[in-house]
């Protein structure tokens, strides 16, 4: 399994605000934090605005916040809502499978099952746990 960088971004957004929950946080802090590009940011941010994970507040003493507790969000949602999908094989999408076997093979519904496991667990995680060392993660991001 893997994941995009566009949902290691949305997760690392999320940290990195809920790391200071007490103050508004620029697009640029971020990218600065993590040197990750700027535009780059820019789209994840966005998204996880649209899916009302973060609350953007525009003007010259605006920046971003998280829209509600971190204990609400679900690590599996944020996934769930970053990734594009989740073809770990090319039987599972319909526009573009040519495997000659995929109607009678077994190994989709295998996959199947273990992507559901995957999140599944990562359902049982909010952003609460991943902040539950505060300072260690700020330290490493100064």
């Amino acid at each position: 399994m893997h994941l995009t960088q566009f949902t290691d971004y949305s997760l690392r957004v999320l940290i990195y605000l809920g790391l200071h929950q007490d103050r508004l946080v620029s697009i640029s802090e971020i990218s600065e934090a993590y040197e990750i590009s700027r535009n780059h940011l820019l789209k994840v941010v966005h998204h996880l605005t649209k899916a009302g994970y973060v609350d953007g507040i525009r003007g010259r003493n605006g920046g971003l916040k998280l829209s509600m507790k971190p204990e609400k969000i679900i690590i599996g949602k944020v996934v769930r809502v970053s990734e594009p999908n989740f073809n770990v094989v090319e039987c599972f999408s319909k526009e573009h499978n040519t495997c000659p076997i995929a109607p009678n093979c077994k190994l989709k519904s295998i996959f199947n099952d273990a992507v559901n496991s995957f999140l599944e667990e990562l359902d049982k995680h909010s952003l609460s746990e991943i902040l539950s060392s505060p300072q260690k993660l700020t330290q490493l991001l100064t």
